[in-house]
């Protein structure tokens, strides 16, 4: 039996991107929807590209028709949590609204199968830092209360329709393409490890560590960082359990422990053999002390096996590509 067509929103974005290669290497048929505002079509290595926004339903219906999309996977999404702080109707038009308009086409147009790019901020701050996926959600900024919005809609209207899905709730996404044909090229990118790594090729002056008096070993924030690859990974389990007629599920997406940002440093200096610049400020609004994923569910449901569990890989693969885009 054939499969049915794919069409990944935000492709030509960070996470997107590295699932869009994964699908192309399985020779399945891909269309990718993005408005460019972030992602690089240089990125997208497979299927058919086409410019827009998520949020456009006639053009998101003609695309699901004419394709006949079995399945949606949805990244484009707004994803700085200080700049949701800031400007908050911004993420709820792009994160939610978008989002719901997008549902809206899915159904009408019957696909069966939707992924959905969720969050860990939908937890926000907790008592112990450990999250599984039925810890209660109490996001603390306007990013995480966009996407979990959006996973509330997507549970909705599975119940109400044929529509399966998975949410997979990302931890702190990291690291590159080890074959180095993509990465992360967003302008002006806020995760740590990309940070660190242009500042240890000279692309960034310094590293500001945002709050230094937490309630943690070292007194910085604690994460549990994953590398995109692995994550997109999860992606294709997720799609293969969905056509396995898997039911509706939510899981985390982290490897079940942290590291704090003075060791994130520590890694980013021992790669690159010259300590960077660091300047320390004050905490950021929106920031809990720690947050780290219990991540056993999605290795029972999906099978997902990991294999760049590795603070130095990732961080590796992360200066590599830095290199790679300054030899641009």
């Amino acid at each position: 039996m054939t499969n049915g067509t794919v069409l990944v929103t935000g492709g030509a974005g960070y996470i997107g991107s590295h699932v869009v290669k994964l699908l192309g290497e399985r020779h399945e048929k891909v269309i990718i929807l993005d408005d460019l505002s972030t992602g690089f079509e240089a990125s997208i290595l497979h299927g058919e590209f086409i410019q827009g926004n998520t949020g456009d339903q006639e053009l998101v219906s003609k695309i699901l028709k004419e394709h006949q999309v079995e399945s949606v996977l949805h990244f484009a999404a707004h994803t700085i949590v200080p700049e949701s702080v800031e400007n908050p109707l911004k993420y709820y038009k792009n994160n939610t609204a978008c989002t719901r308009n997008l549902l809206e086409c899915c159904s009408d147009a019957g696909v069966k199968h939707f992924i959905f790019s969720s969050t860990a901020a939908v937890y926000g701050e907790l008592e112990s830092g450990y999250a599984s996926e039925e810890t209660p959600k109490a996001p603390i900024n306007p990013y995480g209360s966009s996407k979990l919005m959006s996973e509330q809609m997507i549970r909705d209207l599975s119940f109400a329709t044929d529509l399966n899905h998975v949410i997979l709730r990302y931890f702190n996404v990291a690291g590159s393409d080890p074959d180095g044909q993509i990465g992360q090229s967003t302008e002006n990118a806020t995760l740590l490890i990309k940070v660190a790594a242009e500042v240890a090729i000279g692309k960034r002056e310094k590293l500001l560590v945002y709050g230094t008096d937490y309630p943690t070993a070292d007194g910085t924030g604690i994460r549990d960082y994953i590398h995109v690859s692995d994550l997109a990974a999860a992606h294709i389990n997720a799609l293969n359990y969905l056509r396995n007629n898997g039911e509706s599920t939510t899981l985390n997406c982290g490897y079940g422990h942290g590291f704090s940002v003075r060791e994130v440093i520590n890694a980013v200096n021992k790669e690159s053999k010259t300590p960077i610049t660091v300047e320390e400020m004050p905490r950021r609004a929106g920031d809990p002390p720690e947050l780290i994923s219990v991540a056993d569910k999605i290795h029972s449901t999906l099978g997902w096996s990991p294999k760049f569990d590795d603070l130095n890989l990732i961080v590796k693969t992360s200066i590599d590509w830095e290199k790679k885009l300054l030899s641009r």
